[in-house]
């Protein structure tokens, strides 16, 4: 009964059960000063989670709020838009989309609405549109609580590898490098606090996810960006707020063993199935998920390193 709360009432003699879902709680926990972040399941996406299995972050300036992802629907983002107004009374001017997955960037519709400018790379955009009906069938579990989402593209495309934002003074250091998780994958760097919001390129406690849109060589060049940063503080897109040597144990080198393994299988002949079966999962045992998703994982990369 964990997922469901029962209320017995009685009236006039006789007894009901009344069934309360849980809804998911939006609440903003400090990373450092002026840097918040909320800290999704790690999980798939439920009823009562309403899809929103992923982090989100907030930086308050001086001149308004910045939000790292919209959310997974319109009502999610209504929650996160809430839950900033009990943390500061400045008005959000951006959203800032991390990738083209559906709790990055189907909240946009509502910020849409409240004349928020949304924001992504340009190389999400084409997979924002072809996906955007598998999206909203997948949160169908969602039920009434997905009214109101209409897939919304964000209102700029960054076009460039590197752009820098300021806003009151905090500078946005926003990355991408052919993405990863998916196409349009991007970090947020905050230089002067040394902390990254890395979004899907960072996956920790659970294991990383692969889709047909994602690509481990892209992931790896994307990670090697992390590394030169050496960022102090990594929000993952997945995950409690981690250091870089987590991140690199938990995503990088998983991604490492992956695509070692799988390579060598198929330059010396080895059919999927055994290469699959003889991948050491061991060192990644301890990541939720790892029994069911790994052997997915390595089924994904050995196919992908066939096509390269």
């Amino acid at each position: 009964m964990n997922l469901r709360r029962y209320l017995l009432l009685s009236v006039s003699g006789f007894c009901f059960i009344v069934n309360t879902a849980f809804a998911v709680e939006v609440d903003f926990k400090p990373v450092t000063k002026n840097v918040y972040a909320f800290i999704g399941e790690i999980e798939g996406r439920t009823y009562e989670n309403e899809g929103l299995n992923a982090n989100i972050g907030l930086v308050v300036t001086p001149s308004g709020a910045v939000l790292i992802d919209s959310g997974s629907s319109f009502q999610t983002a209504r929650k996160i838009h809430e839950a900033v107004k009990r943390v500061t009374k400045q008005p959000v001017k951006w959203v800032i989309n991390t990738g083209d997955q559906d709790h990055r960037w189907l909240g946009n519709g509502y910020f849409k609405d409240q004349d928020i400018q949304t924001i992504a790379h340009a190389d999400a955009q084409s997979d924002m549109k072809a996906r955007s009906l598998e999206h909203m069938n997948g949160l169908k579990v969602l039920k009434e609580r997905l009214d109101g989402t209409v897939p919304t593209l964000p209102s700029r495309f960054l076009t460039a590898n590197q752009t820098q934002l300021e806003l009151g003074g905090m500078i946005f250091d926003i990355r991408h490098l052919k993405g990863g998780h998916t196409p349009g994958d991007l970090l947020v760097w905050l230089p002067q606090v040394n902390i990254l919001f890395a979004g899907d390129i960072v996956y920790v406690d659970r294991v990383l996810g692969l889709h047909p849109v994602s690509n481990t060589k892209a992931w790896l060049d994307s990670f090697a960006m992390i590394d030169a940063l050496n960022p102090q503080v990594i929000v993952p897109g997945h995950g409690q707020v981690t250091n870089l040597k987590t991140a690199q144990a938990q995503t990088r080198d998983l991604l490492i063993a992956l695509r070692s393994h799988m390579k060598k299988a198929v330059d010396d002949g080895v059919d999927m199935s055994s290469a699959i079966k003889s991948f050491d999962a061991k060192p990644f045992a301890g990541l939720k998920h790892s029994e069911v998703w790994i052997p997915q994982l390595a089924n994904q990369t050995y196919l992908e390193i066939e096509r390269e």
